[in-house]
């Protein structure tokens, strides 16, 4: 694997290693690998107005964090303690997973896993285990299995959506803000399914939206987040999916409701069009 950060600017290369010093202090790791967009070098720096609002993107640092085998913490738990850590410009997205998990992966080919091999850069490697050697897929088999998630999760999101907006013409907006988080977290894995085949275990759309916004620049003009209300209206639905359903002090509007309502329509017919491209590309 590569090794190198050179090709990154300083100011990122000192992030980076900022980064891996609070992962190896917190977690011990076996290894730490950097993928995504910084590690291949297409990393995205971006801001532009379109209509009247300014959108601000940049790309995540993407970090594989895998732990000592027989690890007994939570992926999510070792997650949290290293992103509520790493407070930096740029966000940090952190997956974690055991050796034993990472290297069963490989060996079935698991293509998410395979090209975080190919192309990552290794940050840290504590030098007990190496990385089995990845099983190659061939491109109709990658094809198959990007058509197989899309049909599958395209289509549970796709029916969330629809409850919810009968939820919505019943007056009932707490189970309708509910389906409409399922239909959300349904979207974007979809989108992830498709283009690495990989499921990440969250119900945090704000961290499965990091997943998707390097697949297509449109995706973060859907929930822009860069106002007041912006913020207020995307909190909403990412507290559907516990605070809607057990806390007695959650409120939402009609007309909020309505709003998210189109967002993630929205945020489909971008899912659909991006993935069917990415589909497609599988030649």
């Amino acid at each position: 694997m590569k090794t190198s950060l050179d090709h990154l600017p300083e100011y990122r290369r000192k992030e980076i290693e900022k980064a891996l010093q609070i992962i190896v202090e917190t977690v011990s790791p076996e290894k730490v690998v950097l993928y995504g967009s910084h590690a291949t070098g297409e990393w995205a720096e971006d801001r532009y107005v379109e209509g009247h609002v300014l959108y601000d993107f940049e790309s995540d640092y993407d970090i594989l964090v895998v732990t000592k085998p027989g690890d007994i913490r939570k992926d999510y738990e070792i997650t949290d303690q290293i992103v509520n850590r790493c407070r930096y410009r740029v966000p940090v997205n952190v997956i974690t997973h055991d050796m034993d998990y990472v290297n069963e992966q490989l060996r079935k080919g698991q293509y998410f896993f395979s090209d975080i091999i190919k192309e990552g850069i290794l940050l840290y490697d504590a030098g007990n285990i190496e990385f089995e050697k990845p099983k190659e897929l061939s491109v109709a088999e990658r094809k198959a299995i990007a058509e197989a998630d899309f049909s599958k999760w395209f289509t549970s999101a796709s029916e969330f959506l629809e409850l919810a907006i009968i939820c919505l013409e019943k007056d009932q907006l707490k189970l309708s803000i509910f389906q409409l988080h399922q239909a959300a977290e349904r979207t974007y894995n979809t989108m992830i399914l498709v283009f690495s085949g990989y499921k990440p275990k969250t119900h945090n759309l704000d961290k499965l939206r990091a997943f998707t916004n390097e697949f297509s620049k449109e995706l973060i003009t859907v929930f822009p987040k860069n106002t007041n209300e912006e913020e207020h209206l995307f909190d909403l639905l990412q507290k559907g999916y516990i605070d809607a359903r057990y806390k007695d002090d959650y409120n939402i509007s009609e007309e909020e409701l309505t709003i998210l309502i189109e967002r993630v329509q929205n945020l489909q017919k971008l899912a659909n069009r991006i993935c069917t491209k990415k589909i497609i590309s599988y030649r």
